[in-house]
């Protein structure tokens, strides 16, 4: 990913510095199992350590596999540079490339998980924060982006506070489904390695075996990684739109905090533009790209072709290092959120009364009058305030009908807003617990 959108913990996990290190860790291991099972000697299986210390030469694997084209054989002979050809001659008895290079992806998931874990953390206590700071500030929620009922600012918050734990709980499966490796080598049989060096290294590296891996680990389980990833995405996103929305200057419940030096355009210099969420969406398309080649790279030919290693090298890192930087980005957006309760209220009262027109209908059923007559009623009155802007509490006051159901003052106690927020306790509960 282009450093723009990248943050240096996550880049460091797909550096090749890294993926040379759990390459070497996992033959060092594998070393160290092969010696205890009697297969090689001792002290080549030390001999390996020696390059415990050693910064891998990336340039000079480079080089190597120009001439070899296979790049685990580069390392390999790299390897054999710092430890001596003849001491690690038994490095990698037995195993298959597949044996390191999708253990290694699996340890590099598995971490670029936990780095997820902990933005996803993050997020939910800033949501939680503003969650609950505006628990009672009323606002007008819509559907199909037209004024419907009140709620509250806090639910807006609580909402996304349930869709990102929900996430977190996904993103906890997908470390899980991930975290295995596999040392069977060829057509995974384990012909020529003993299944106790798969433990053992396994254990070392924070895995569990792969039950059955054929000649590579089954890409079910990266599919379900990647689209766990998508959908935490895909409500980034959702959040992300939220906020755009807020900050139209018809709306502007809620903006994006706008810095001191700020410009939001080069042209028009009053120009607050949501830029950040507005690339927030933007990479969330990034991450979703990823889901469907991994979800292709499952069918692969026999026990193993390698259709899938080129989509893998590209979608592993971009798709966590773009990932935690949008989670970043978004926490550091609701932390600075600028909320609007005057504007909510104003908004509200563009219609006066209107979003009280569901309690009014359901009084008049109450009342004894069809559904359907209710219905009618009601609406003639809330047309008019569409149309000419008066209110909707003095239309029904006016109409003899409505009167006549409800009375003045049934009519009167249908507008308080009280009504609509009454429950607003209880949904925190279920959210975030009685506490």
């Amino acid at each position: 990913m282009i450093p723009r959108y990248s943050r240096p913990d996550m880049v460091a996990i797909w550096s090749p510095e890294t993926k040379f290190r759990i390459w070497y860790e996992i033959e060092a291991h594998a070393c160290d199992a092969q010696a205890k099972l009697g297969v090689i000697p001792q002290e080549n299986a030390d001999a390996v350590w020696k390059a415990k210390d050693v910064e891998f030469d990336v340039a000079r694997i480079d080089e190597i596999e120009a001439v070899t084209k296979h790049d685990v054989i580069a390392f390999l002979t790299h390897l054999a540079e710092h430890v001596g050809s003849d001491e690690a001659r038994f490095v990698h008895q037995g195993m298959t490339s597949s044996d390191v290079l999708d253990t290694c992806l699996n340890v590099q998931l598995v971490r670029a998980a936990d780095i997820l874990i902990e933005d996803m953390h993050k997020l939910l206590a800033a949501l939680k924060k503003r969650a609950i700071e505006h628990k009672d500030t009323v606002r007008v929620g819509r559907s199909h982006g037209i004024h419907a009922e009140p709620t509250t600012m806090g639910l807006t918050f609580a909402r996304f506070y349930a869709e990102m734990d929900r996430n977190l709980s996904r993103l906890r499966d997908a470390r899980a489904e991930i975290a295995t490796g596999a040392i069977s080598g060829a057509v995974g049989t384990f012909a020529n390695i003993d299944p106790a060096v798969e433990e053992h290294v396994c254990d070392q590296l924070g895995l569990i075996p792969e039950p059955i891996s054929t000649q590579v680990i089954p890409r079910d389980r990266h599919a379900m990684f990647f689209a766990v990833l998508g959908v935490i995405a895909s409500s980034i996103e959702n959040v992300a739109i939220e906020i755009r929305h807020m900050q139209r200057t018809e709306v502007l419940e809620g903006a994006e905090f706008f810095s001191m030096g700020q410009k939001g355009s080069s042209a028009m210099p009053h120009k607050k533009n949501p830029v950040l969420t507005e690339n927030l969406t933007g990479l969330a398309r990034l991450v979703r790209m990823s889901v469907i080649p991994a979800m292709e790279n499952v069918a692969l030919w026999h026990e193993r072709d390698i259709s899938h290693s080129s989509v893998e090298r590209a979608i592993g890192p971009d798709s966590c290092v773009t990932l935690d930087f949008a989670l970043a980005r978004l926490t550091g957006v609701i932390e600075k959120m600028l909320i609007f309760p005057e504007n909510m209220l104003d908004n509200m009262n563009k219609f006066p009364g209107l979003v009280m027109s569901q309690r009014v209908l359901l009084a008049l059923t109450q009342a004894g009058v069809s559904r359907e007559d209710a219905y009618v009623m009601v609406q003639r009155n809330a047309l008019k305030v569409w149309e000419f802007r008066t209110d909707f509490r003095e239309e029904l006051l006016a109409d003899e009908d409505v009167v006549k159901a409800l009375g003045t003052d049934g009519i009167n106690e249908k507008f308080d807003m009280a009504y609509h927020t009454k429950h607003v306790d209880t949904i925190f509960a279920r959210v975030f617990g009685e506490d």
